[in-house]
């Protein structure tokens, strides 16, 4: 079973529903509704040449218990009604919360795709929703290494952590050739030219309901708008809550407001503008992949790697600060362009690899188990040499260490291994 409802879902979730078909695996497709606009949703299953959901549990807006709750509920039925081998969800949404916590209460293997993402920002309802589903998952799909590396140190189990490569890639990789075609003519639509706009997305929750940093983000907007054309495309809730602040006639007057945009030519203006402004995890990763500088309107990102070279820059919400990133980011356009370097976010194999790893899970009969721990009650966490990994005292192996100190995935033939043991007293 496979779970999305939001637009971002919908687009890293394509590589891996198209390597689900092409494996020959079953499985049923559920859309939660999270994102029900049209420009939203439906749009997107039209261009990514999509069926569409098998279910569509339409719980549309809500607070995030009203949201998580529907959705939980759906799901629990339609577990009971399809019993799949196996949860899947992308992300950090309610509907991935819900899709994991579901899994696991009706004792079903939830399978996290993007995990070991941090923000290291609790304040953040994406960071609380990724960390449980990564705490409850039973396989971990990490875009990077550095992203598995979390999960490590949070006592997640090497063996159900594998290193794939971010979907974004693959969408990019595949979907440029037509996006480039198509070009032109989007830029001609909206009276544009390649190099001559600033392109601004702004949806999350710690800027839009903020009060303060929204008008914050409206202030370099105007600023920047006598020096550079601004477009922004509004997603509905960004617009409600600029119109309820009195921000959007302001807005209206000097920038070049749009509806939400389709994937194609949302990618089309993104290729083609001077810089990026957005606090959209998929826009950085999307805008780092095509090279574009990026300005990012928070104060941390669970995408780190998009700062590598300096092509992506973290801003946060006030005016001076967007503005000064903004026109550096400008400035150094040509030469971030011209960067050549190997992306760490992937190489465009990602829902090949996913797909893999859930068939080789499902045709193995993964399962969540109950441990037997009679003779072996305490489980306690110690430093090994490398040469100890088969111990029978050995029940999960965490991180490895150089002898230098330095962390990384377990190898199992240097330095040290954190390992969480099972004994008795």
């Amino acid at each position: 079973m496979v779970v999305a409802g939001t637009r971002p879902e919908l687009i890293k979730l394509a590589p891996v529903l198209r390597g689900l078909d092409e494996a020959g695996v079953d499985y049923v497709f559920v859309w939660s509704g999270q994102h029900y606009d049209y420009l939203l949703s439906q749009v997107f299953f039209e261009e990514f040449g999509l069926d569409g959901a098998d279910v569509d549990l339409g719980v549309g807006s809500g607070s995030h218990a009203q949201q998580a709750g529907q959705i939980m509920a759906g799901l629990e039925g339609l577990i009971g009604d399809y019993k799949p081998s196996l949860v899947v969800a992308e992300g950090d949404t309610n509907t991935v919360l819900a899709a994991a916590l579901s899994a696991v209460k009706c004792h079903v293997p939830f399978a996290h795709v993007e995990a070991g993402l941090r923000s290291w920002n609790m304040l953040m309802p994406e960071e609380v929703n990724r960390r449980v589903a990564d705490a409850v998952a039973s396989l971990h799909f990490a875009p990077t290494e550095w992203a598995a590396l979390n999960l490590l140190f949070e006592g997640v189990s090497s063996r159900s952590v594998h290193v794939t490569g971010n979907t974004i890639v693959d969408a990019v990789g595949r979907f440029m050739p037509r996006v480039e075609e198509q070009a032109g003519k989007v830029l001609e639509k909206h009276g544009l030219e390649r190099g001559g706009y600033l392109l601004v997305t702004l949806h999350r929750a710690e800027n839009t309901d903020n009060p303060e940093r929204l008008r914050g983000v409206v202030e370099a907007l105007m600023e920047l708008a006598k020096r550079f054309r601004v477009v922004f495309p509004l997603h509905p809730r960004t617009r409600k809550m600029l119109d309820g602040l009195g921000l959007l006639g302001q807005l209206e007057d000097a920038v070049m407001l749009m509806e939400p945009l389709g994937y194609f030519e949302f990618l089309a203006l993104l290729a083609n503008c001077l810089v990026a402004l957005t606090d959209s995890g998929g826009v950085q990763e999307e805008a780092f992949t095509l090279k574009v500088p990026t300005v990012t309107l928070r104060y941390n990102t669970e995408r780190p790697e998009t700062t590598m070279h300096g092509v992506n820059v973290l801003a946060g919400a006030e005016a001076h600060k967007i503005v000064e990133c903004t026109v550096r980011q400008a400035e150094r356009a040509g030469e971030i362009r011209r960067l050549s370097f190997e992306n760490p976010l992937g190489d465009g194999e990602a829902g090949r690899r996913i797909t893999q790893i859930i068939r080789k899970a499902v045709e193995s009969g993964l399962a969540i188990v109950e441990p037997d721990l009679r003779e072996t009650p305490m489980v306690v966490y110690r430093l090994l040499e490398a040469d100890a990994i088969s111990s029978p005292e050995v029940f999960d192996l965490l991180a490895s260490f150089d002898h230098d100190g330095k962390s990384h995935l377990p190898s199992g033939t240097r330095g040290k291994l954190l390992a969480r043991l099972k004994i008795c007293w």
